[in-house]
């Protein structure tokens, strides 16, 4: 990690704090007029003076990553993300986004840039009082929009009245994208994560002054100015010596567009025969496209790694039904080694806090109902 004597303190700020102190506080940390920004715990306690910004991420694999983001990384996202979606002073956006990450952070920033503070629907689920308004944009991941398809009217609502609504943070299926387009929601798909400051390819195109290619292992790569600075909590290089920044996603180019095929890690091999979690996911979206439900593998001595399968389901009458029609459709798809092998049904699946299934966790309990 970079060594230097210049430093800047680290406030924790609570996200509980009204939009406008927030947002206040984080115009000094983007000016430099002010100590450096996080919204949730971090490790240390000052950073380089450069850093405005503190995040932590936890990916899929539940390692945690303290980031350290610059002012200029946050603008140049900021600026692009507007200049895309062709935003003008006065647009406003909508908050439905969690503000410990990137994503939710983004959503005040491109409104600093806008010169207005966002209508705050995060807890809008919970607090009753609170009614959706009318926003030009919005910003949310797909299990929210899953559940604006499927039964929250008020939320389907709010997302047909914006001029455009981003969606990003986990996989999207074809399927529910091509619903809530003929449900009347401009979507615009993103790709990005805490390291490239969000979200910085949307409909497959990488935004002004990003930069990607697909290296010999056919993991994506991403080079410019909404690159992080730093990890710094652990001594692993963000970038290498030439700009480049190296995700664990595996892409291929297609129609001058970057298609996402999935992690480097989503293959696992069931008796033998390497399959794609991805593939398995896309099968049972197109099945079941209003179906809730998550994949996982755990160790088994039989198979080598048995395909699980987490639902979110009350109706128990419906599960065997469910469960044949999956098999069906894999065992035709991909072959017999492609079976679920457990079934789980939930009330809700564990999610971290932007909305990806956390896995280790889905992990955990899938162990527990094998063993």
């Amino acid at each position: 990690m970079e060594q230097s004597s210049h430093q800047r303190e680290v406030r924790l700020v609570d996200p509980a704090w009204s939009l406008s102190e927030l947002m206040a506080r984080l115009a000094k940390a983007l000016s430099s007029d002010g100590p450096a920004f996080a919204l949730a715990s971090v490790s240390t306690d000052s950073v380089l003076a450069r850093i405005s910004l503190v995040v932590k991420t936890t990916g899929s694999s539940g390692k945690i990553k303290e980031v350290g983001l610059t002012a200029s990384s946050l603008l140049a996202s900021a600026k692009a993300s507007n200049n895309y979606l062709d935003a003008k002073i006065g647009d406003r956006w909508s908050l439905l986004l969690p503000l410990n990450h990137i994503a939710g952070i983004n959503v005040l920033i491109r409104s600093l840039e806008l010169g207005t503070i966002p209508l705050d629907f995060r807890n809008i689920r919970t607090d009753t009082e609170t009614k959706y308004t009318s926003a030009d944009f919005s910003a949310i991941v797909p299990t929210q929009l899953f559940r604006a398809l499927n039964g929250d009217a008020e939320l389907l609502e709010h997302l047909r009245g914006c001029r455009a609504v981003l969606v990003g943070g986990a996989r999207l299926s074809r399927e529910q994208r091509n619903r809530a387009v003929n449900d009347g929601i401009n979507i615009v798909e993103t790709y990005g994560s805490t390291e490239t400051t969000g979200g910085c390819i949307y409909d497959g195109k990488p935004l002004e002054g990003v930069e990607i290619t697909v290296n010999e292992d056919n993991l994506l790569r991403i080079k410019g100015a909404v690159l992080a600075h730093s990890y710094l909590n652990i001594a692993e290089p963000l970038v290498d010596e030439n700009g480049w920044y190296t995700t664990s996603d595996l892409a291929h180019f297609e129609a001058e567009k970057i298609v996402i095929d999935g992690r480097n890690d989503d293959i696992f091999i069931s008796g033998g025969e390497n399959i794609s979690l991805s593939s398995v996911e896309t099968i049972i979206s197109e099945k079941f496209p209003a179906l809730e439900f998550a994949i996982v593998t755990v160790p088994e001595a039989q198979w080598g790694q048995a395909l699980c399968c987490a639902i979110v389901s009350a109706d128990s009458s419906l599960h065997a039904g469910i469960e044949r029609e999956i098999q069906e459709s894999l065992t035709l798809a991909i072959g017999e080694e492609a079976k679920v092998k457990h079934f789980l049904y939930l009330e809700d699946l564990p999610l971290l806090g932007i909305g990806k299934v956390d896995r280790s966790v889905l992990q955990s309990l899938m162990g527990r109902l094998i063993s």
